[in-house]
């Protein structure tokens, strides 16, 4: 076969390392020797001997997804061989995890992670003010984690001096260090009167860094597989 469709850009070539890459910008590759997690039904192809087991709420958790609370199930992919992962076309990064950092991420960001990673459920502090509360996975240990974005995100850097204000629903994630509350930045009035629409926003005060997705459209509910 010939065509733009089979040229080196879109060909898979063969895997380099085991573990986490980037194989395009829409999709991550994981060559897997054991275990890692994932989202369940971000699978979009494989080849090799791979088992897929569901995890649910009450096995290792669930991650929580922000603002409405609903849960993200995952799945442990088991064995030798290759998978791709993916999610609604999104954008996909991989950020690396080391000893002494914590990385905090939105439920609905998450792709893929190396089983060497360790996550717990954390209610962001201050949001019990907001509808269904924010819910986020508090990531740390070693290892690669996998994320998507749609469009691409922001990296804001957070000073002391300079804090950082971000439409809830726009926030992907913070480094450690960060300190968080929320902030209304319209009176009561304000609001009645129609206001800007943006009512209340996540502060993010420290030394650190936050991440936000060039959209603040809230997410559709992931499918359930």
């Amino acid at each position: 076969m010939k065509g733009d469709l089979f040229s080196g850009e879109h060909m898979v070539q063969p895997a380099r390392a085991p573990g986490m890459t980037v194989e395009n910008s829409k999709c991550i590759r994981y060559t897997v020797d054991g275990e890692m997690l994932a989202r369940q039904g971000a699978m979009v192809a494989y080849r090799g001997s791979l088992q897929f087991e569901r995890k649910g709420q009450g096995v290792g958790g669930m991650l929580k997804r922000a603002v409405t609370g609903e849960g993200l199930p995952l799945m442990a992919v088991r064995g030798q061989g290759e998978a791709w992962f993916a999610h609604q076309a999104q954008n996909c990064f991989v950020v690396d995890v080391d000893p002494g950092d914590e990385f905090t991420v939105n439920g609905r960001n998450v792709l893929c992670f190396d089983a060497s990673l360790s996550y717990r459920i954390a209610t962001v502090k201050g949001a019990g003010i907001t509808g269904g509360g924010l819910f986020n996975s508090v990531f740390t240990g070693q290892g690669k984690l996998g994320l998507v974005c749609e469009g691409t995100p922001l990296v804001i850097p957070v000073a002391p001096q300079y804090p950082v204000y971000v439409d809830t629903d726009a926030v992907v994630g913070w480094t450690a260090g960060l300190d968080t509350s929320l902030y209304r930045s319209q009176s009561i009035g304000s609001m009645l009167r129609g206001g800007s629409g943006e009512a209340v926003q996540l502060v993010l005060q420290g030394q650190g860094h936050v991440v936000v997705r060039p959209s603040e459209a809230t997410p559709q509910k992931p499918q359930q597989h």
